[in-house]
């Protein structure tokens, strides 16, 4: 294939990227100069580093942060057993479908599920805890959140795990290294790439939630999504709410940089 062949390619690609990424980038730079009056003003940069705004942003980092480390824990596992079963891509299959589904009809399923007359209250008082407010907490909050993203760090992971070559594993364990050290200095090394691409997959659109805290945490969490959807239906603010989006888009792109090693994403 000649240069002027693989060009011809490349334009589809070009075009997308530059309608759908760079030019709503570019809007949403462009609305953040402007204050609610529609003055041109750099005030919604000013508003971002009170205390209102950095608190939210570190509850923002905070939780996706949490919610991050549980699906790693979780999902490291059971990445690993799934490459050890029989009919791994059904069981894989299993895992993916519910991501299928509208986030909107998982949310509510979950109200249905966690509420005060759901099936999970139920069986805590037929058991004899008796029923306990789980809705609109911080812990419903990371369960759903975990739930919804799981399936994104799973699969890099198991894919990472399906590449590495078993002898090395067989190797360390022939001079001698125990399960976990052979997993800490052997098989988690090597799998890193993968463990990369799901935080990246977890943490990025976890910064930027807003239906789940909506209606699983019942405004109990307040993040920077949240605040961006507030400014831009509720308070017709979109000046701020395009501030305090660049600002995400910011930390988005910082969080890819750190979690490559501050490498050239390719």
């Amino acid at each position: 294939m000649d240069n002027r062949t693989r060009n011809m390619y490349l334009i589809p690609y070009g075009l997308w990227i530059i309608l759908f990424v760079v030019v709503p980038i570019v809007l949403v730079g462009y609305y953040s100069l402007f204050d609610i009056d529609g003055q041109l003003s750099i005030v919604n940069y000013k508003r971002f580093f009170s205390p209102v705004y950095l608190g939210m942003t570190l509850r923002s980092f905070w939780y996706a942060f949490l919610i991050t480390v549980v699906s790693l824990g979780i999902a490291y596992p059971c990445a690993y057993w799934l490459t050890k079963t029989k009919h791994k891509q059904l069981w894989l299959l299993l895992i993916v479908m519910p991501s299928w589904m509208n986030l909107l009809l998982k949310a509510y399923a979950f109200i249905g599920l966690l509420g005060t007359y759901g099936p999970v209250n139920s069986f805590l008082n037929v058991v004899g805890v008796g029923a306990r407010q789980i809705l609109f907490t911080d812990f419903s909050f990371i369960f759903v959140a975990v739930y919804i993203f799981i399936p994104f760090m799973i699969l890099p992971i198991f894919g990472a795990l399906e590449e590495l070559n078993p002898s090395l594993v067989d190797a360390a364990y022939d001079l001698g290294a125990s399960p976990w050290t052979t997993f800490r200095r052997v098989i988690f090394p090597l799998t890193i790439s993968g463990v990369q691409a799901g935080c990246q997959a977890v943490f990025i659109p976890a910064l930027s939630l807003f239906m789940i805290t909506r209606l699983i945490a019942g405004n109990r969490v307040i993040t920077l999504g949240t605040a961006i959807e507030q400014h831009f239906l509720v308070t017709q603010d979109w000046g701020m709410g395009s501030a305090l989006a660049v600002f995400l888009i910011i930390a988005m792109g910082l969080t890819m940089w750190i979690t490559t090693g501050g490498k050239r994403v390719s």
